[in-house]
């Protein structure tokens, strides 16, 4: 009987759970960012080999078979209804109304070009704002890739 990957999610939850650790204790366990073993424990990420002997001393609960499903690449997906979640809806929110003046600043200071979500760096910081309230750091670092001119090989547009 083939695992969904829903259940596959549920009992890796299920060990996190038990286990009492934050992403925030696991990321430093692990040397990955809180975030990232978020996205691995979702099964949004694969585990690397060299980070699985880290996660198991830091899960210890975490079972073999679930070890080995987590280090296959994952069908990254979500679902559609997550953007109902307040908190989703909010940050969907930011980067819509931030998003043009963002982009427009990437490319005044890089060219043509996007920031990758693959070779991408993202961790949540919790941090006392000057008025001594709690405030949410977000950091995305993704490294930069310009778009490519299209040139025709059809019509002598490179030569070998």
């Amino acid at each position: 009987m083939e695992t969904t990957k829903a259940s596959t999610v549920s009992a890796i939850q299920a060990v996190k759970r038990k286990s009492g650790k934050t992403y925030a204790e696991l990321a430093q366990e692990t040397g990955l960012t809180n975030v990232y073993v978020a996205q691995i424990l979702k099964r949004q990420a694969r585990l690397s080999p060299e980070a699985a002997p880290k996660l198991r001393a830091a899960l210890p609960g975490l079972p073999e078979d679930l070890v080995h499903e987590m280090m296959e690449p994952p069908r990254r997906s979500y679902d559609p209804l997550l953007i109902q979640d307040p908190a989703i809806y909010r940050l969907n929110e930011a980067v819509m109304h931030f998003g043009e003046s963002i982009k427009e600043i990437i490319n005044e200071d890089f060219g043509d070009g996007i920031m990758s979500a693959i070779d991408f760096f993202c961790a949540v910081d919790k941090v006392k704002g000057v008025d001594g309230k709690d405030r949410v750091v977000i950091t995305f670092d993704g490294k930069y890739l310009p778009y490519a001119e299209q040139v025709s090989y059809l019509f002598g547009g490179i030569q070998s």
